[in-house]
């Protein structure tokens, strides 16, 4: 199983980016997925999840971000608007995975992160 973010990269105060995490490999379903961001320095933060149409946000996000999927190519987006130089952080994607029918449980798997440099 990969999970492979895309989206990344610089952008200026007020500026907008949209990521994106694909998910591929041996995969039966997935169930949550979820973006998370760890600025230098700091610890790892959920920033936004989404699980069967619900979503969940940070409250440093709220009204700025939108996290989405489209499940039939296994990919979630987040649509990040008004970026602020304290959204700078390397964004990471989260799924949780089973692997076959035959499999009871959820698997975690996470990407490699992709960098949101917001210039200042």
């Amino acid at each position: 199983v990969r999970l492979e973010e895309s989206g990344g990269g610089p952008v200026l105060p007020g500026g907008s980016r949209r990521l994106s995490c694909s998910v591929s490999g041996n995969v039966f379903s997935v169930r949550r997925m979820a973006w998370y961001r760890q600025a230098p320095g700091k610890e790892r933060e959920l920033v936004a999840s989404i699980r069967a149409g619900n979503t969940n946000y940070a409250d440093a996000v709220k009204g700025g971000f939108t996290i989405s999927r489209d499940n039939s190519k296994n990919t979630v987006y987040l649509q990040m608007s008004r970026l602020k130089p304290e959204d700078m952080a390397i964004y990471y994607c989260s799924a949780e995975i089973q692997y076959n029918k035959i499999s009871s449980g959820y698997v975690d798997h996470w990407g490699q992160g992709t960098l949101v440099n917001v210039l200042s």
